[in-house]
């Protein structure tokens, strides 16, 4: 029998069956059902948050850094890249004709790329300061920090030079087979590849072939060398201009401008005052006033006769 005080089921040895009270089967089957409930609801839990963890250090640990400043039109991975977008490892960039580009990575070093570039960004880690990235074709201006940390590197590979700094602004070109460097700010060493020659040595090369670029100095590498090779102390200084202006990247988009326009409206203002000034001469010389003309009156060789 049940003993209501003691709360525990009375089987009778005599009877052969099991008495029990309801209210007490009852309470015994929902905290079952209850346990299993909340043993399903773990385990639903667990497996949609254990892959969240891993997913967000992937994710912070791909991040290079951020576009700041676009001309369209300019691509990230082949899609129209925007101002704010996040830049991450292995991430393409890409310009049209009419496009610019510049980004900003996590060191706070800063990207500015030219018109029909493309930049690949294999890899950016600020902790370390290991950074890689390729160029294929195209102009890029890089700002780079200070790398202080042990075995920390910024280079820049084309398909025939690779460019290491270890802080310094300077300008890497690459275009029918050539690189140009040239340094504005700082030192790069620049390591020909393959079986790239130097054709313009502004520098002075090391034991490990690699070109010493001081500021002020520019350095190509070609494939292709001619005889006796180029010298050069400096760079040019319309070098250096067109270098910088190929590579600024404005805040807001680019005034349309033709590239001869400023030649064509100096021209055209010389001409227009050549014109005013032969003009003016003649009326002065003329008295200052014209020679009336008679309505319906045509030329005829006798002065004396109209018509």
């Amino acid at each position: 029998m049940i003993n209501p005080a003691a709360g525990n089921v009375d089987i009778p040895s005599h009877s052969g069956r099991i008495r029990s009270d309801p209210i007490i089967f009852w309470k015994i089957k929902g905290r079952t059902l209850l346990n299993t409930c909340k043993r399903w609801t773990a385990a639903v839990l667990c497996l949609l948050l254990s892959p969240l963890p891993a997913f967000c250090q992937s994710a912070s640990g791909d991040h290079a850094g951020q576009i700041n400043a676009l001309v369209p039109a300019a691509t990230r991975n082949a899609k129209p890249a925007k101002v704010r977008d996040d830049l991450d490892w292995n991430d393409l960039l890409q310009t049209q004709k009419s496009g610019r580009l510049r980004a900003g990575l996590k060191d706070g070093s800063i990207l500015s790329l030219g018109s029909n570039s493309e930049l690949k960004v294999v890899q950016h880690d600020a902790a370390s300061q290991q950074t890689s990235l390729e160029m294929d074709f195209g102009k890029v201006r890089s700002k780079v920090v200070k790398i202080t940390q042990p075995n920390g590197k910024f280079e820049i590979k084309t398909p025939n030079a690779v460019i290491g700094v270890v802080g310094t602004d300077f300008f890497v070109g690459f275009e029918a087979d050539r690189t140009t460097v040239i340094c504005y700010r700082g030192k790069v060493m620049v390591t020909p590849s393959g079986n790239a020659k130097i054709m313009r040595n502004s520098g002075q090369a090391d034991g490990n072939n690699s070109i010493a670029v001081s500021e002020g100095q520019m350095v190509i590498i070609s494939s292709e060398i001619p005889a006796g090779g180029f010298q050069s102390s400096q760079a040019p200084p319309d070098a250096l201009q067109a270098s910088m202006t190929d590579t600024n990247v404005p805040d807001g988009p680019l005034p349309s401008v033709h590239p001869h326009l400023v030649r064509n409206l100096i021209i055209g203002i010389g001409a227009a005052a050549t014109g005013w000034a032969v003009g003016y001469t003649q009326l002065n010389s003329s008295g200052g006033a014209a020679t009336p003309r008679v309505p319906n009156c045509q030329t005829n060789p006798n002065p004396k006769l109209c018509g």
